[in-house]
């Protein structure tokens, strides 16, 4: 699902729930900026999905809007919400199937301390499938310090000793190239790194993307 279709269903959602709603509010639920929620916002109502009117005010007060959702657009949220379902159970599939493959690999390795990369569903997806295969993670790091993650006190990546893990588990669904290069420079062999998604030929290689 492209990131526009997801933000659309998340506006539909936000609409649908009811409650008085800003612009400033939704922006900031969807982590993006308000001329974008505006733009987004004055899309759906092209398209008839919501309707957008105008508080009764006092003529010193400023404009308040009410956004509301039109029978196509609880059609819209619904279908959208299916697709959305579909492609996240298609993606969970995919990314657990790719990090078995590339773990069936490890015992011919020796390779038994394994590290987290990541602390989103991505990761807890990964962890999983780590315990499937008899493996207990030793560390897990991420952009956040600090925190915790399944019991785990998650480290900044600069504190990874290269040396201390025998293979690194990037734990994101998007594409992983990034990632894999932040391993890299912190002393991390590529062929120790481990992905949900498969690394494009050409990707992380100094290619354009």
């Amino acid at each position: 699902m492209e990131r526009s279709t997801e933000r659309e269903l998340e506006i539909l959602t936000a609409i649908g729930e009811g409650r008085p709603l800003t612009q400033r509010a939704l922006a900031q639920r969807l982590g993006i900026a308000l001329g974008l929620t505006n733009l987004y916002l004055k899309r759906l109502a092209k398209k008839g999905s919501i309707k957008i009117t105008e508080f009764p005010r006092k003529p010193a007060a400023r404009k308040r809007l009410r956004y509301l959702l039109t029978p196509r657009g609880i059609s819209e949220k619904t279908r959208l919400t299916y697709e959305h379902i579909a492609y996240a159970l298609n993606l969970y599939r995919r990314a657990r199937e790719t990090l078995r493959g590339e773990l069936s690999r490890l015992p011919e390795s020796g390779m038994k301390r394994i590290a987290l990369y990541g602390t989103d569903e991505a990761a807890e997806l990964a962890y999983l499938t780590l315990k499937e295969a008899g493996i207990e993670p030793i560390a897990v790091f991420g952009a956040a310090t600090g925190g915790q993650f399944l019991g785990f006190t998650v480290h900044a990546l600069a504190e990874l000793v290269a040396d201390e893990c025998d293979a690194v588990v990037v734990a994101t669904f998007d594409r992983p190239e990034a990632r894999v290069a932040e391993l890299e420079q912190v002393g991390v062999e590529r062929d120790r790194i481990l992905t949900l998604r498969r690394i494009e030929r050409g990707r992380g290689d100094g290619a354009s993307p």
